[in-house]
């Protein structure tokens, strides 16, 4: 063969492969919705950056007749390519080759630019769109998977791993997305679940849709298993190349600084009358994010779940910064098993990736109730403990209102090896409120008993009890706040407290790892 037919070989190649499942089934892709495999890269890469590896792969399965089926590049597309200027590497499914379901090459192509992920110390992101396992391959399909998870594990914490939902995931294709750090789900075309609304009916006798069972806002809402829910393919993408941009490369490296132009040193004069008079009363706590923030923009992560806290990315003189907060707004800020997962999670993952770690607090105490105890609110909230504890990044707090009971330990105090913490005039860090105090301190319930006016009393012990110990200064006395500070001054000094705590070293007790409370 001649080189220029050596060459026309391999372009016809490349031309076959570019079809993917063919014109019939991409339309068919279009119809749901959905962009292809390789529409979904280009978007995600910047322009012409993306370059495909294993694109001439094939299953070598005999099985069933598998050797007369094409399946062009055995389903998944990998490579690795530039976003926002930063080398990522990346698999996408193709749902209109063979379903984009993962038999033992499709697997094995995932594995290889996993490794290569880890070895460039590169985040790896994974657009899942695919049908589950390929059954004609049998255990080389199940043997596919565990190898998967298994490098799901090992990168953990070292590279950032992002899946994006973009089509159906089932059975054991839903365990390598919960093993990485992020899941964005798209809403009406996404769904995850281990077992169909089909085999539930059979087994169980419920009856259940796909949207229902395992849908976007099902995950974002319920489960808490995905961390976004997006309109549309595009949107997904969009906003997995903004997550990139407040992660690091790797957990030997600091996020990317960005010039937001925002002058460190700004006034946040709104924060002085932004708590209400009433201590009862609720404000949004995402409103004095946004203010501390560089341009005001607060990136939330898990905004539809436990929304009785926030956390999430924003940049303060221009570098990522999580984010952890209660939200008045919901359950009063309480914390309970939902919102333990959620900021002991983050916290984590912040941490395994430098990233300093600011919490600002208004919380009247864990949730009470029979099912909270019933289902777990002792090993759960042990969770949050643990995680703050465990963190070893520069960590900050603003106490801004209430601070009660064992939510003031938890919620990461000096206790927990918070670098600094900060309280607001307004703060109230106390074992309870005045109220729940009044009815238990013993001299405070003969007064009330042996009162004429017992009503008039009770009032009187409770706004002594607001004015002695509703207040931060007790705790700032015993060097368990580091500062009262005005709310104006928040964002100035937090970032001076950045500035200083940026080469921050603690060592840890050498251990192979710890017993994480489950």
């Amino acid at each position: 063969m001649k080189v220029k037919d050596k060459i026309a070989l391999l372009k016809s190649k490349r031309e076959q492969v570019a079809k993917m499942g063919g014109d019939a089934r991409i339309e068919k892709q279009h119809e749901k919705g959905k962009l292809t495999a390789r529409e979904r890269i280009n978007l995600l890469f910047d322009e012409g950056s993306f370059y495909e590896i294993d694109s001439l792969v094939k299953h070598r399965s005999t099985n069933f007749g598998m050797e007369q089926v094409e399946i062009q590049s055995d389903g998944v597309i990998v490579g690795h390519g530039m976003i926002n200027g930063r080398v990522v590497f990346a698999f996408s499914q193709d749902f209109t080759s063979g379903g984009g379901a993962l038999g033992e090459m499709h697997a094995t192509k995932i594995c290889k630019v996993m490794d290569l992920a880890m070895k460039a110390g590169a985040p790896i992101v994974g657009l899942n769109d695919s049908g589950g396992a390929r059954v004609e391959e049998g255990v080389d399909a199940l043997k596919g998977y565990g190898d998967v998870f298994f490098r799901n594990s090992r990168a953990s914490g070292v590279i950032p791993q992002i899946s994006a939902i973009m089509g159906p995931c089932a059975g054991g294709a839903v365990y390598s997305p919960a093993m990485t750090d992020f899941i964005f789900m798209v809403k009406k075309t996404s769904n995850m679940f281990i077992t169909s609304p089909y085999v539930i009916k059979t087994v169980t006798g419920e009856e259940t849709t796909f949207e229902e069972l395992g849908g976007a806002m099902v995950h974002n809402t319920k489960s808490g298993n995905a961390h976004f829910a997006c309109e549309n393919d595009t949107d997904c993408i969009e906003q997995i190349r903004e997550l990139i941009d407040f992660l690091p490369n790797n957990n030997m490296e600091l996020t990317p600084a960005l010039d937001m132009e925002d002058d460190p040193l700004r006034s946040c004069d709104i924060l002085d009358t932004i708590i209400p008079d009433d201590s009862k009363e609720a404000y949004d706590m995402k409103n004095i994010i946004e203010e501390v923030l560089d341009g005001g923009y607060f990136y939330e992560v898990h905004e539809h779940f436990a929304e009785n806290c926030i956390v999430g990315f924003g940049r303060l003189n221009n570098r990522s910064v999580g984010i952890i907060a209660n939200q008045p707004m919901f359950l009063a800020g309480c914390l309970d098993i939902d919102a333990s997962d959620k900021i002991s999670r983050f916290i984590r993952t912040c941490d395994a990736f430098n990233i300093p770690i600011i919490t600002f607090v208004d919380v009247p105490g864990y949730l009470p109730g029979v099912q909270q105890e019933w289902n777990g609110i002792i090993r759960h909230g042990a969770k949050l403990l643990w995680s703050y504890s465990e963190a070893t990044v520069p960590k900050f707090t603003v106490v801004v209102r209430k601070d009660y009971g064992g939510a003031y330990v938890a919620m990461s105090s000096k206790h927990l090896g918070a670098d600094m913490v900060f309280a607001w005039p307004t703060a109230e860090i106390a074992v309870m409120g005045a109220k729940g105090a009044v009815e238990v301190i013993s001299t405070y319930k003969k007064e009330i008993a042996t009162a004429e006016d017992k009503a008039a009393k009770r009032e009187e012990k409770i706004n002594e009890y607001e004015t002695a110990f509703g207040v931060p200064y007790l705790a700032a006395e015993r060097g368990y706040i580091d500062e009262v500070i005005l709310p104006s001054e928040t964002r100035e000094r937090l970032i001076m407290a950045l500035d200083a705590l940026r080469s921050k070293v603690e060592l840890v007790p050498a251990k192979k790892h710890g017993n994480i409370p489950q």
